[in-house]
């Protein structure tokens, strides 16, 4: 069983809920970044279940990893400032990235092992499965 996937918005944006994105596109926002949800890849193999979340221009240390009640949260909070400065023109930028995804974990997940890496842009977070809950392979019986 795979852990359920549960997207929380923590950021409403109102012009697309009334009017959406093809109304305005590019005029009120350069970027979906500061809007968007990583996308993020659920697998399940034998021994474990693997969560790899793809946030590109993120580092290990923006995210935040919880575990309650067996529901795993991956959360980031990031602000960007940028400032253009010549002889007559001042141009400043901030740009705030804020997401929030949860993952209720099956029963049969080992929580006391969850381990997480950051590498090239991928966060991957590795859920083990109880050893009752690991494929055996299969078992030849003799016949008396």
């Amino acid at each position: 069983m795979l852990p359920a996937l549960r997207k929380r918005s923590t950021f409403p944006n109102l012009v697309d809920e009334f009017f959406g994105r093809e109304l305005f596109p590019g005029f009120l926002f350069e970027t979906d970044k500061m809007f968007s949800t990583p996308a993020v890849n659920v697998i399940e193999g034998k021994e474990d279940f693997r969560i790899e979340v793809a946030a590109p221009g993120l580092d290990k240390s923006d995210f935040r990893i919880e575990l309650d009640h067996n529901v795993l949260t991956v959360s980031s909070e990031k602000e960007q400032k940028s400032e253009d400065q010549d002889e007559h023109f001042m141009r400043k930028e901030f740009n705030y990235l804020n997401f929030s995804r949860s993952f209720s974990l099956p029963d049969i997940a080992n929580t006391e092992q969850i381990s997480a890496s950051h590498k090239d842009g991928i966060l991957t977070i590795t859920i083990p499965k109880k050893d009752e809950a690991k494929v055996k392979p299969a078992k030849q019986i003799s016949i008396q």
